[in-house]
């Protein structure tokens, strides 16, 4: 073996992956990425790996695999940005069909500026990427064959640009695909339109990856000003965008919240008033809304209760809040007595789910996205239920075959139903599916269980509610079981909690008057109400439950 037909090195985010996928396919090769490597050997993602044993653990391992990636492979291969700085990995390279993937550092930050999983691009993306290019660039250029420059340019025309440098014929005849895509970098985006009732306007959820670029169109000409809402543990990137934001001539404020449900408060809500106050926030100003479901849920009810109501955009960055808490303009707070009794449907502007932000989610968090996905595999679109079953493993990763699909499909049925009934007076209700026992589990538990694993639960208790009042069949109440169990969230809560958790579900936003109200399937895709069920049923499908 002489060694890969095409090594592609260059910086993050200039598209080696994406080129090297076209190479491959118009050599008639197969594509090889020592990154990706990397994370199957280990099992955790790159940017998991910095964090938890440190860049020069990381550039060890990264060396092996370039290494052993150069003696075995010879279609097309791509090297991480990093794997030049290595003398020895310098020295393996000479010789080789190298060519250096190049762009400009504006270009650089608008693919990269919200990109989580960008380890060495987490604060400040102008400044850190012109360091990184300064300490870089001799390196690329001095291993490299040959530099083709990336800048506006469609995968495609770089693609042929490097088969045309290093003079390599094609696999098959015929013209290269001339059809206009996205830059080298931008995968292709799925647009779900989000249709307006009830006097609110029509807005689109937009899933992909480097999606930074559409955030002006959203914001708009009228904006002045632009209040980046985002959780402590989001602080490094609501700064970096609230930089962007004011480098782009907004007058851009970030408002650092509480994480998770501790965000969700009246107390934090008029932290953010006076915030808004002080910055002399107006009603053709905007707010952005970035982190879990949490903080979009209070960034849009800010949004709803400021002024009678302001413009906002949601730019979710975990599962949770992409399948659910950013689309339908439900927004809201949560009181002593239940969670999100206090809020107001108001539909965002527009929702950015940029897929790049969960490649660095931990795993647990990611699998308790998963529920409100599943939910949506029973109530309407069993697909999802497929899919899961052929790889539960690959489910619980960002890096799964299907984490796009999944999270696309989830989000249309979610968009179909709020489409047509935005305040939950009739079709919304079999959203909750799984939800009413599991906001009472959340506030038994003072909200430090995750969202997703409470409405784990709460779906395993709507299957044997159904079972057990004679509306469901044994096969697809069974099937909650395993595929809940099959991406590892849990299936049973405490049995001696039953009847604080039954006097809470009376006050849930579901019940009329005194009269409890769950969601139910009457068979796969088949949601339907069950109002005032016996008591003895209801105990006796917990009892399925309770451990």
């Amino acid at each position: 073996m002489s060694g890969p037909l095409v090594v592609l090195v260059g910086p993050m985010g200039v598209g080696k992956s994406t080129v090297g996928g076209l190479l491959a396919e118009r050599l008639g090769v197969v594509f090889r990425d020592t990154d990706a490597d990397i994370v199957a050997a280990r099992g955790k993602e790159i940017a998991d790996i910095f964090v938890e044993e440190g860049e020069a653990a990381f550039r060890t391992l990264e060396k092996q695999a370039v290494r052993q990636a150069l003696a075995e492979h010879d279609g097309v291969l791509a090297l991480g940005g990093g794997a030049i700085l290595d003398a020895d990995t310098r020295l393996n390279l000479a010789g080789l069909p190298v060519v250096y993937l190049s762009m400009d550092v504006e270009e650089a930050v608008r693919r990269t500026g919200l990109n989580a999983a960008r380890p060495l691009l987490a604060i400040n993306p102008r400044k850190q990427w012109r360091e990184l290019m300064e300490a870089r660039r001799q390196l690329y250029e001095g291993v490299a064959r040959s530099v083709v420059a990336t800048d506006g340019r469609t995968p495609e025309e770089v693609t042929q640009d490097v088969l045309d440098v290093l003079e390599l014929k094609t696999a098959t005849a015929g013209a290269h695909p001339d059809t206009p895509q996205e830059d080298v970098v931008t995968a292709s985006v799925t647009r779900i339109q989000v249709g307006g009732t009830a006097g609110s306007e029509p807005y689109e959820v937009l899933v992909g990856r480097q999606l930074l670029g559409e955030l002006g169109g959203l914001i708009g000409e009228k904006a002045k000003r632009v209040a980046v809402l985002h959780p402590e543990a989001l602080a490094e990137t609501g700064d970096a965008l609230r930089a962007d934001l004011a480098g782009q001539g907004y007058e851009a404020v970030a408002i650092q919240v509480p994480n998770a449900e501790e965000a969700k408060t009246a107390e934090v809500a008029a932290y953010c008033w006076k915030a808004l106050g002080q910055s002399g926030f107006t009603r053709t100003d905007v707010i952005i809304g970035v982190g879990g479901g949490s903080t979009t849920d209070l960034a849009g009810f800010v949004a709803a209760t400021w002024l009678r109501g302001v413009r906002w955009i949601a730019v979710p960055t975990t599962v949770l809040g992409m399948v659910d808490a950013a689309v339908g303009g439900k927004t809201g707070i949560n009181t002593a007595e239940g969670k999100n009794l206090v809020g107001s449907f108001h539909p965002p502007a527009g929702v950015l789910c940029d897929l790049a932000a969960l490649d660095t989610l931990p795993v647990n968090d990611f699998v308790s996205g998963l529920a409100e996905i599943i939910k949506a595999g029973f109530i309407a679109d069993p697909v999802i239920l497929q899919l899961i079953e052929a790889d539960p493993e690959g489910a619980r990763s960002p890096a799964g075959p299907h984490t796009a699909e999944l999270i696309e499909r989830s989000i249309k049925v979610k968009a179909e139903v709020v489409s047509s009934d935005l305040k939950e007076s009739g079709l919304r209700e079999i959203l909750n599916y799984g939800h009413t026992l599991a906001h009472a589990i959340e506030k038994n538990e003072r909200y430090q269980w995750r969202h997703g694993a409470a409405v784990a639960v709460g779906m395993h208790f709507a299957a044997e509610l159904g079972r057990v009042a004679g509306r469901l069949d044994d096969a697809t109440a069974d099937r909650h079981r395993t595929i809940l169990e099959a991406v590892g969230l849990p299936l049973h809560y405490r049995h001696d909690q039953w009847p604080k958790l039954l006097e809470t579900m009376k006050v849930d936003k579901k019940s009329r008057g005194d009269l409890l109200r769950f969601i139910v399937l009457d068979g796969l895709a088949k949601p339907t109400v069950l109002e005032g069920p016996d008591p003895a049923v209801l105990l006796a499908a917990y009892g399925e439950v309770g451990e």
